[in-house]
């Protein structure tokens, strides 16, 4: 019973951001639980790629190739889905960017590049993804926050106000959307050997900060957040709503 209560069998899951860092993980956690996939990116090769070395494994492969950024693209690529038949009961907003610069020196084009991918994306997404599950009377919407959803560090003002609002976005779909059988959570990745962060990893100074601020005492590694994300895709949380799960080593607990 225990472990049906995790089984994604039968469920179809969009992961933006998944050709590669923590959303490819998240894909192939998911996929190995047994949901079909939607993978998304911008870049077509590296999506193909993705897709092919994970169908070469077995999974449900589908592919969504569009900019979180362009809401027309974004519609349609929910049209798309619904004219093939794929309804999507798992929505991970995943894709981000990172953009540091002092306040004083940052333009206000990056200001909100920096919030319309972390944040207005997630809004436009989820509708979208909303408008289909409401219907239905199921789904499952997990948003990605960060450490900086509640904590600031200098230099990243633009993510942290995006994070932070993840966060209350999270808690916004859940006033609206609990009510139709859909559950809406946020999960808070510490610091995680991806792509994005591997020149924090090779600063000598900011890696040693990292290990020695996280009672783990390391880096978090991406398929260290599938675990939290199939609980939170799956039955088991279907009376978890509105939360906000750290998946940090413990650095948020301590001063």
């Amino acid at each position: 019973m225990s472990t049906k209560l995790f089984d994604l069998t039968g469920r179809t899951a969009l992961i933006t951001g998944s050709s590669r860092g923590l959303g490819r993980a998240m894909a192939e956690g998911m996929a190995d639980a047994g949901a079909a996939i939607v993978l998304n990116g911008t870049n077509a090769d590296n999506l193909a790629a993705a897709a092919a070395e994970m169908r070469a494994k077995g999974y449900t492969v589908h592919e969504a190739r569009f900019d979180v950024t362009d809401e027309p693209a974004i519609v349609a690529a929910f049209e798309q889905l619904d004219a093939q038949g794929i309804a999507v009961d798992i929505l991970v907003n995943n894709a981000g960017v990172q953009f540091r610069r002092p306040m004083v020196e940052l333009a206000t084009a990056d200001w909100r590049r920096v919030i319309d991918i972390n944040l207005t994306a997630a809004f436009v997404i989820g509708r979208e993804a909303a408008r289909r599950m409401i219907p239905r009377g199921h789904g499952k919407v997990i948003n990605i926050g960060s450490l900086m959803s509640d904590a600031a560090r200098a230099t990243v003002a633009p993510y942290t106000a995006a994070k932070g609002g993840i966060k209350m976005l999270t808690r916004s779909m859940t006033v609206e959307w609990a009510g139709h059988n859909i559950q809406a959570n946020c999960i808070g990745p510490g610091y995680m050997l991806t792509d994005m962060n591997q020149p924090l990893v090779d600063d000598e100074k900011f890696n040693s900060w990292v290990v020695g601020r996280t009672p783990s005492r390391r880096w978090g590694k991406p398929a260290e957040l599938v675990g939290t994300a199939i609980f939170l895709a799956s039955s088991a949380s279907d009376y978890v709503n509105g939360q906000m799960i750290y998946v940090d080593g413990g650095m948020l607990a301590v001063l």
